[in-house]
């Protein structure tokens, strides 16, 4: 045993060095959508005090395709050490172990969880058109119209989220699927589409001009951006559990001392008033958490996406 002992221990404080002494170089942050999308806005207000408190540079790398597949497989194949990690969203860690028979990666064990960034402010909207100022006269709206209603997605957080609204509610109505949202925004304001889930980003000018009509906000809090707009809790829909959020992760076996520090320095970094500054500025409501609490908050949401879309009868493609 002590044979053993004489020859762990150079290796044990050679690994203990290593961490000390991160970061070494340049961090890597991949972010699975375009400049200037929301997600890379996120990164970008992120990456700066990361930065700093690092004392290495963090830059943000887009890696844009296949709802956010492409760069998750990216960061789950990189080397552990705490350089390259991944902003990411519902999209590549719950619709994509959801909606796929077989998924490039596995979001629970190929990842190490750091902390959630925010949560992305979607209402639930209509065309002035659609008789409802309520999620209730929505509802019945719809019961005695059955698919006379036209709704939109625009991402993975707009089909899941309707298909959650018309399996809870008990409603049809008819799905018109758009590679984003500001092509479904328009088409909802020349009245082709009723009813859509949406970011406060892309909708703001046109509910302030009456063109958009607010019925309900996703978040599990109503917001400052429309405070007088209620939760779908508050409108009555209290199952209603679809979220959109942003979280920072690490490759699987990220040494726990890298993964502890940067939870730490992400967490401080939200405090700041200059960060929820800029988070207000793009619409995004700031949150943290553990690691831990990352981990089990992303197995709760693809069990919520999995018996979503169970329930609606959607089979993973």
């Amino acid at each position: 045993m002590l044979r053993y002992v004489v020859l762990l221990g150079p290796l044990l404080g050679g690994i203990a060095s290593a961490n000390a002494q991160y970061p070494n170089r340049t961090v890597r942050m991949v972010v699975p959508f375009p400049a200037g999308s929301a997600t890379d806005a996120i990164a970008r207000v992120i990456a700066a005090p990361l930065s700093q408190a690092l004392g290495q540079p963090v830059i943000v790398e887009n890696k844009a395709g296949a709802d956010g597949a492409i760069a998750a497989t990216d960061v789950a194949r990189a080397n552990p050490d705490g350089h390259t990690l991944l902003l990411a969203t519902n999209s590549p860690m719950a619709a994509i172990p959801s909606m796929r028979k077989t998924p490039p990666y596995d979001a629970i064990n190929d990842f190490a969880p750091i902390s959630l960034a925010g949560y992305y402010s979607f209402y639930l909207m209509v065309h002035p058109s659609v008789p409802a100022k309520t999620l209730k006269e929505l509802i019945d709206y719809a019961k005695i119209n059955p698919g006379k209603l036209n709704y939109a997605t625009g991402n993975s957080t707009g089909i899941m989220s309707t298909l959650q609204l018309m399996w809870l509610a008990g409603i049809k109505m008819t799905h018109v699927p758009y590679k984003g949202e500001p092509q479904a925004v328009t088409d909802v304001l020349n009245g082709q589409i009723q009813v859509m889930f949406a970011t406060w980003t892309t909708t703001a000018g046109h509910i302030k001009d009456g063109r958009i009509r607010p019925i309900a906000t996703s978040l599990k809090q109503r917001t400052i951006y429309l405070p007088d707009v209620p939760t779908m809790t508050e409108a009555g829909l209290s199952q209603f559990n679809v979220l959109s959020w942003a979280a920072l992760f690490a490759p699987a076996k990220t040494p726990i001392e890298i993964v502890e520090r940067l939870n730490r320095e992400l967490v401080a970094a939200a405090k700041r008033p200059d960060i929820r500054e800029h988070f207000a500025k793009i619409a995004v409501e700031p949150a943290t958490s553990t690691p831990d609490e990352l981990g089990a908050f992303v197995k709760d949401q693809i069990d919520v996406w999995k018996k979503t879309m169970a329930a609606a009868s959607v089979a993973p493609e």
